[in-house]
């Protein structure tokens, strides 16, 4: 019984990401490890900005700078 945790910040992910994010997620698991996705849990858990960091600063105050973790194209 595969469980897939996916962490993201408070940045307004949608319930159509979300379910993309499962649908993904749960194919992926049946393709790579030939699981019934009936038996696969996939749980998205939106954290608070200013409770995730990286680089020693909060996200909150990165975000304020204008750095994103948007796909640079």
């Amino acid at each position: 019984m595969p469980y897939v945790k996916i962490e993201v910040t408070r940045e307004g992910v949608t319930r159509k990401q979300k379910q993309e994010l499962i649908a993904g997620v749960t194919q992926l698991i049946t393709d790579v490890l030939d699981k019934d996705p009936h038996l696969t849990h996939v749980v998205i858990q939106e954290v608070e900005l200013d409770d995730w960091g990286y680089a020693g600063e909060q996200v909150s105050v990165l975000r304020e700078k204008g750095i994103t973790a948007q796909r640079k194209q």
